[in-house]
């Protein structure tokens, strides 16, 4: 059982964010009025955005509550479940950040490495000057959002890397990068001895206990695989691209998200290299505006403010350069703050969201790309009232 804000509640009735009287006359004290609570939450969005299908997982002292509405497929008519496979999108990044983490843990490369240190081909480019944490914080001199066209494809990327320049001084601003992450993660791979895909769906996954969290979806699990959905509606999955798999490729499940934010919560029962990764994770490098960086995760002083965390997550902090004031040391992670992602691909949406003080975080996936801003203010009012 846990408790949520009846005053809290109240207010939320009052502006018509529920639909009945009858779901405002208590606040929610069970299984039943917490799902009062998210629907109430999220329907109206589902409605304003036109979500086919939508799934919330909610973990509370480290129990599950699973909440699941509408499609995985309009074609098919398939209710969404806690099983069914969503693309996460950038959420991805917090697999690939923690296994770069686990590569350092077990003493197979160090943050404060040069790039080129691990990939010879790469010896006489920028990369010489550019260390692995500086890639895995997007801080490496101005990596673009995306790669070019003509150098998306793995067979192109090296040219493309020791071709490029840097826009500025190596961990001097901040520019959100998928080649960036990218290389940071095909790295840590090869300081393990294996590709990515291999390394991350034979070692880190398994050790997660993740059993449907997938690169590549295989065929038994292709009638688990939500159709997402683009801006016209028109079906749309993720297609292939240089490190696509390190960046943005992973597809998984409520179930199996929600096990990745609780091991994110409690590292317990984990072997003790991935219990060091989690903790390297979710230490921060630096700060812009009210985001302390991790490796993959963004960090909050909690609680926050729902302008505050939506500047966080908004358009300009994605696209626009920021200048970086690094914590030296890294700072582990404090008492009060809540971690967060967003991910999206061109047909799906994701966020996740936790407070390892309240040992509370959401997971919050649809079957098309919905602005950010969306996500963060479903999360931000349950996990609200959770923590009161």
């Amino acid at each position: 059982m846990f408790s949520i804000n009846l005053n809290k509640l109240k207010s939320l009735c009052a502006f018509g964010l529920f639909f009945s009287a009858a779901t405002c006359l208590a606040a929610p004290q069970t299984d039943d009025q917490l799902q009062a609570l998210v629907k109430a939450t999220v329907t109206p969005v589902m409605q304003k955005q036109d979500i086919a299908g939508l799934a919330v997982a909610v973990t509370v002292d480290g129990k599950a509550h699973y909440f699941n509405y509408g499609v995985a497929d309009k074609s098919t008519g398939q209710a969404v479940s806690e099983n069914t496979l969503f693309e996460i999108g950038s959420v991805s990044k917090t697999f690939t950040a923690t296994l770069a983490a686990y590569a350092q843990a077990s003493g197979k490369l160090e943050f404060s490495d040069k790039a080129s240190q691990h990939w010879p081909e790469l010896k006489g480019s920028a990369f010489d000057q550019i260390s692995l944490l500086q890639l895995g914080t997007y801080s490496a001199g101005g990596l673009p959002l995306q790669f070019p066209d003509a150098a998306d494809s793995f067979d192109k990327m090296l040219g493309y890397y020791q071709q490029w320049k840097p826009t500025y001084p190596a961990g001097s601003q901040r520019l959100y990068s998928n080649p960036s992450i990218g290389l940071f993660g095909f790295l840590a791979a090869k300081s393990l001895g294996q590709p990515f895909d291999q390394i991350m769906t034979e070692t880190l996954l398994p050790k997660l206990g993740l059993k449907h969290t997938f690169l590549s979806v295989p065929a038994s699990e292709q009638k688990l695989y939500a159709q997402g959905y683009d801006k016209n509606n028109k079906p749309i999955r993720v297609s292939p691209g240089a490190l696509d798999s390190e960046a943005y490729g992973v597809k998984t499940s409520t179930s199996d998200l929600l096990q990745f934010v609780q091991a994110n919560l409690d590292t317990a029962k984990l072997e003790t290299p991935l219990q060091k990764a989690i903790a390297l994770t979710h230490t921060g490098y630096y700060t812009v505006g009210d985001m302390t960086q991790g490796l993959g995760w963004e960090r909050y002083t909690y609680p926050i403010s729902l302008e505050r965390l939506l500047d966080g997550n908004s358009t300009p902090m994605a696209m626009e350069p920021h200048k970086v004031k690094w914590l030296n040391p890294p700072q582990a992670e404090p008492a009060n703050v809540l971690l967060n992602k967003t991910g999206a691909t061109g047909g799906f949406g994701a966020y996740v969201a936790f407070v390892p003080s309240k040992n509370v975080g959401i997971v919050i996936l649809a079957n098309r790309n919905y602005p950010n801003g969306e996500r963060v203010k479903i999360a931000h009012r349950i996990l609200g009232e959770l923590t009161r």
